[in-house]
C-alpha cells in the first residue's frame, strides 16, 4: 500500500489549495479514503472521510462548510479542497487508508496559512 500526497503550500488568509492523495496497492474503490491533520505541539486530527462510492462524506466541525473531500476512483486519487483558509488550518496533512484493521499513511504535505 502506498499513498503519496501532494499539493500542499504556503497560502494567505482567504486562500484556496486542493490536495491530492494517490493511492497504489490496493482495491482503491473499496476503501473509504480519510485525510488528517497535525499542527505543531498538537495531535493528529480527523478531518474528513469519503466512502469509496464517494457516495458519503463527513467532516470535522471546524472545516464543514470550507472543504469538501472527493475522489477519482479511476486515478486512484482522493482529493481535499480547501478554501477559506485560516491561520489555524496550518498543518501537515496526511491521506489514511484501513484496511484489515491496518492503518496506512502517506509521508504528509505541509500547508501553511499566513500573511
Amino acid at each position: 500500500v502506498q499513498l503519496v500526497e501532494s499539493g500542499g503550500g504556503l497560502v494567505q488568509p482567504g486562500g484556496s489549495l486542493r490536495l491530492s492523495c494517490v493511492a497504489s496497492g490496493f482495491t482503491f474503490s473499496r476503501y473509504a479514503m480519510r485525510w488528517y491533520r497535525q499542527a505543531p505541539g498538537k495531535e493528529r486530527e480527523w478531518v474528513a472521510v469519503i466512502s469509496g462510492a464517494g457516495d458519503y462524506t463527513d467532516y470535522v466541525d471546524s472545516v464543514k462548510g470550507r472543504f469538501t473531500i472527493t475522489r477519482n476512483n479511476a486515478k486512484n486519487t482522493v482529493y481535499l479542497q480547501m478554501n477559506s483558509l485560516k491561520p489555524e488550518d496550518t498543518a501537515v496533512y496526511s491521506c489514511n487508508v484501513v484496511i484489515l484493521s491496518s492503518g496506512y499513511w502517506g509521508q504528509g504535505t505541509q500547508v501553511t496559512v499566513s500573511s
